[in-house]
């Protein structure tokens, strides 16, 4: 039987052609994030609650930055805090840190003048409101502000710049927290996202469908401080390519005709 030389080759250059496009491409399916199952003549589904009790409430360990606006001047106002506006590191880190209100392990913070305010497992506008109170007592016309210091997650995996972030904005949803890191990558498994949580009873690790619209309704949509997600990747990063190889593909079929036309001579 004569052996087919060509016939070879031209196997052999579609079978490499075949795996390398099935290899790199991962299912829109999976790509898409709120996916909607819409039943024949439904609509479109286009809003969403989300439930107001899961506003953060205020734990041990806490930094608060607390301030009061008083039409008084400086020396008058009995709560001003130095002016530290101007300083060279009031805006990063370690400034907010060593500027800011702890929250103690019992759960008190110690205001200036006033002393020890009990603010645990408040939300922050019931937190500022109790300040507010307690500065009327004291001062009229003041405007008190309650803001979370340092509010830190951390975002790992299949995301384009993963890391630790510092948030500086009171309430975050998980869309939010991945823009940080840039966005998944077209290799994060977006149905099985990790988010993992201290609670008083321990951490807990929560599994999410970011593929579903549902999750704009999970309580677990609302990001909160010291949050750690974790985007696993699709099996199929094992044998897929983050940019197509398509230097790679032009080279088989150069080196493919270049054989062709050796066997053929």
């Amino acid at each position: 039987m004569k052996f087919n030389h060509k016939l070879l080759v031209r196997y052999s250059l579609f079978s490499a052609l075949f795996l390398l496009l099935f290899a790199s491409c991962v299912p829109m399916k999976r790509i898409k994030y709120l996916q909607q199952e819409v039943a024949k003549n439904d609509t479109l589904r286009t809003h969403f609650n989300t439930d107001k009790s899961l506003d953060y409430k205020i734990q041990a360990g806490d930094n608060l930055y607390i301030k009061v606006n008083s039409p008084l001047t400086k020396t008058e106002n009995l709560f001003a805090t130095e002016d530290l506006a101007r300083t060279s590191n009031y805006y990063n880190d370690v400034g907010i840190y060593l500027n800011s209100y702890q929250v103690s392990d019992s759960g008190y913070i110690d205001f200036p003048f006033v002393g020890k305010v009990y603010i645990k497992d408040l939300t922050l506008e019931q937190a500022k409101d109790l300040v507010q109170a307690i500065v009327d007592d004291y001062v009229r016309g003041t405007t008190v502000i309650v803001r979370l210091a340092i509010f830190k997650i951390t975002v790992l995996g299949e995301v384009v710049r993963p890391g630790e972030f510092s948030i500086y904005q009171n309430n975050l949803n998980l869309f939010d927290a991945l823009s940080y890191a840039g966005d998944m990558t077209p290799f994060a498994k977006r149905n099985n996202v990790y988010l993992i949580r201290e609670t008083k009873k321990g951490t807990k690790v929560t599994t999410l469908n970011l593929n579903d619209i549902g999750i704009l309704e999970s309580e677990y949509f609302t990001i909160l401080p010291n949050d750690i997600i974790y985007v696993p990747p699709v099996k199929a990063k094992n044998f897929a390519f983050s940019n197509f190889p398509y230097s790679l593909v032009f080279s088989t079929i150069s080196t493919t005709l270049l054989l062709i036309n050796f066997f053929n001579n």
